[in-house]
This record gives structure tokens, C-alpha cells and sequence, in this order.
């Protein structure tokens, strides 16, 4: 599969997590200062197959965390799931 199609799929994972993180999290406005374990626990077995067959978890909540900070410092006020799909895809790729 060509980065391009991958990092569609990876960003409509992130999407559709995203909506389930927000309903998860509703009474708290999303509020969750453990977000990445929480996103790793969802995407994990998906973004395997999709990405890297031995990504671990471990892995994947330091990604988020590293994807996080890089798009806080670069004051990305844009789409977060674009933003992480295209970070994941260019690492694990």
C-alpha cells in the first residue's frame, strides 16, 4: 500500500478513535491526562497491520507523546489526525 493510502487509513483510525475518546470522556469535556495509553489501548492491533508488525504498545504511546510535543512546539493548530497519521506513517514506514 503507498504511503499515500496508509496514511489516509491511519488518519480515519485516528478519527474514528477520537470520536469514541470524546464519548468516553464526555463528562470530563475530553479532559484525560492519560490519553496516550488510552489511544494506544484502541489503535494498536490496527495500526500493526496496518503499519508495523512489531509495534508494541510501549512504542505506540511514546509515538503519541513524541507527536504531541512536536505538534504542540510547532503550534500545529491544525487537524490532529492528519497530523498524527502523517508522523506515525513517516516513522513506522
Amino acid at each position: 500500500m503507498a504511503k499515500k493510502q496508509l496514511t489516509a487509513t491511519a488518519e480515519q483510525l485516528f478519527r474514528d478513535v477520537g470520536k469514541s475518546h470524546h464519548e468516553a470522556f464526555r463528562e470530563s469535556s475530553g479532559a484525560d491526562p492519560e490519553w496516550p495509553l488510552w489511544y494506544a489501548e484502541q489503535l494498536h492491533q490496527d495500526l500493526v497491520e496496518l503499519l508495523d508488525p512489531e509495534l508494541t504498545k510501549s512504542k505506540l504511546v511514546y509515538l503519541l507523546v513524541q507527536a504531541e510535543k512536536k505538534r504542540s512546539k510547532n503550534k500545529h493548530k491544525g487537524d490532529w489526525p492528519k497530523y498524527y497519521a502523517r508522523y506515525l506513517v513517516k516513522r513506522l514506514k
